[in-house]
């Protein structure tokens, strides 16, 4: 495994982690989260896969650096990542903020994508998005971290938030989470990214295989915004998960059923 800094061409020091061997895969994580949060899925993946994942600038150990944070900003800086660790072409999977940064760098960077798995994504927010949306970051805009926190409760599914198995999850999340006004900062342009992001009218550029997995319980990026963004994409697959813990945060509630998933389609889909 390596767990290192590395130069990339945008000026700044990114913090990578990358273990297990074959196709390289690329995790691009969602906002507010260290690239520690892949941890339960991460192991399985890296069984069949090269894994990278990476901190965004500003979070974890990586630099913060100068200019503005968008979702074709933080592309560029993972198409860098990949040019500075020499991986030509790699798959992509991206959660939520990472599953947009995943779309701008199939468009952006078409050539360093292989397949794209899309996880909890939108093209454009409808009116309750928005509203939803607007609330979950306003406490990182006025520095409020614990309400920060708690906000991000609403990724998950009412029966896991009352469950033990949710204490033990804030356990050790808790150890990789946002703590210093540094951070708090990096998040709240992470959540005016979030805000800003409208690709709908551009998706139909994705050449990439593409798999857009969606929870049917998930209130932060619901399945008929995954499926506008699916029917957009040229022989895109969308996939609805159904059932007890199919919320935004299936990769931590149904971990078997997402690694499955996910694994399935990339074996399907071999880089040339």
């Amino acid at each position: 495994m390596a767990d290192a800094l590395v130069d990339v061409n945008t000026g700044v020091r990114l913090h990578y982690r990358r273990t297990g061997s074959g196709e390289p895969l690329l995790l691009a994580m969602g906002t507010a989260g260290c690239l520690g949060m892949w941890a339960p899925a991460e192991p399985a993946l890296a069984e069949r896969h090269d894994v990278i994942s990476f901190d965004y600038r500003g979070l974890g150990r990586s630099e913060r650096g100068d200019g503005a944070v968008t979702t074709a900003s933080l592309a560029d800086e993972a198409a860098a990542l990949l040019g500075a660790l020499e991986v030509p072409r790699a798959h992509v999977l991206g959660w939520s903020l990472g599953s947009t940064v995943a779309q701008e760098l199939a468009l952006r960077n078409r050539g360093k994508v292989g397949s794209l798995v899309l996880y909890g994504t939108w093209g454009r927010r409808d009116g309750f998005a928005t509203a939803l949306m607007m609330a979950m970051k306003h406490p990182w805009e006025t520095g409020d971290l614990s309400c920060g926190l708690v906000s991000l409760g609403v990724c998950y599914s009412p029966e896991f938030l009352d469950s033990p198995e949710f204490s033990k999850f804030v356990e050790w999340t808790t150890l990789i989470a946002p703590s210093t006004p540094e951070e708090v900062r990096a998040v709240a342009e992470q959540w005016a990214a979030d805000f800003e992001f409208d690709s709908l009218d551009r998706v139909s550029d994705i050449s990439a295989p593409t798999l857009v997995l969606t929870g049917e319980d998930d209130i932060v990026s619901p399945p008929r915004l995954g499926r506008a963004v699916a029917d957009r994409i040229p022989k895109a697959t969308c996939k609805l998960m159904t059932g007890r813990g199919s919320s935004h945060g299936l990769l931590f509630e149904r971990t078997d059923d997402f690694v499955r998933t996910v694994l399935g389609f990339l074996a399907k889909h071999p880089l040339p």
